[in-house]
């Protein structure tokens, strides 16, 4: 069985993560950026988080660190333990979570259709967002029978350069649209050049590139053990209508034991057919 856990974004403690280079400096709060990026520096399996980890994490220094924390803990989106001089998620985060859940009817609607794949594909199925510069699950299935324990729940995230699910998202942008996310991401990844297993930014480009291509040619995107050497993935895209956005659907599985031709041949189809099926009842 193949063992992956992640939480955080793929470039954490990079200083660009919570203020993107693109921003308009005339409509951008960066006081309000710097709150919420002590917030996302929680990950599925954080409880509690210390001012050095929030400062290690976002790259803020520790007095504004320390200054955000009492803040969010005054309007009760964190909650500090005395005893222990760390902090933890409150309420506040809580309601804006399920305030979102509840909003994404996509969800809704895909759930009972991810948990039949899964099933049938004996692999895991995953409906994530972009969130800033990342992919971030809203939802992942496992099947039963599956070999492979991701440790991914709602909310982690996963790299746009790396992952199918990153990949297929920046494909189906724009142009433009792509350029821009690509500039972010490269300036995140010269903040923090190790974060994504020392591979170089020329072979990160090149994985999205030819993702690009594979996209334009068979309607979806592959990630063969470069996100995790033991994963094999595929994703294809699906468009929220109703809230007038982008969302990706992936498969995922061990590489030791669903090889690259099956993903090509029998889980892209069918995966490529429940996007267009969810896509079609929205």
């Amino acid at each position: 069985m193949v063992v992956v856990k992640t939480s955080l974004s793929a470039f954490a403690g990079a200083p660009a993560h919570g203020v993107p280079p693109s921003h308009d400096e005339r409509k951008f709060v960066t006081a309000l950026a710097r709150g919420l990026e002590l917030l996302r520096a929680f990950g599925p399996d954080d409880v509690l988080l210390g001012n050095r980890d929030f400062a290690a994490r976002t790259g803020l220094p520790k007095a504004t660190v320390s200054r955000l924390a009492y803040t969010l803990t005054e309007l009760g989106y964190l909650r500090y333990d005395a005893d222990l001089g760390k902090y933890a998620l409150d309420a506040g985060v809580l309601a804006l979570g399920y305030a979102f859940l509840n909003g994404t009817d996509m969800l809704t609607l895909a759930r009972p259709h991810m948990r039949a794949l899964a099933k049938e594909m004996g692999c895991s199925i995953s409906l994530g967002c972009r969130e800033g510069i990342d992919m971030m699950y809203l939802e992942t299935i496992r099947s039963d029978s599956a070999h492979l324990t991701l440790g991914l729940t709602a909310g982690s995230r996963l790299s746009m350069l790396t992952s199918s699910m990153g990949r297929v998202y920046l494909a189906a942008m724009t142009p433009v649209e792509r350029e821009t996310l690509l500039a972010d991401l490269h300036d995140a990844y010269d903040a923090n050049p190790t974060a994504l297993r020392n591979v170089g930014w020329d072979a990160l480009k090149l994985g999205v590139d030819k993702g690009i291509e594979t996209y334009r040619r068979e309607g979806c995107c592959y990630s063969f053990r470069d996100w995790h050497e033991g994963v094999n993935a595929v994703a294809v895209p699906l468009r929220d209508v109703r809230q007038n956005r982008w969302l990706a659907i992936s498969c995922s599985g061990p590489s030791s034991s669903i090889p690259d031709a099956v993903f090509r041949e029998e889980i892209a189809p069918r995966l490529k057919q429940l996007a267009a099926r969810l896509s079609g009842q929205v």
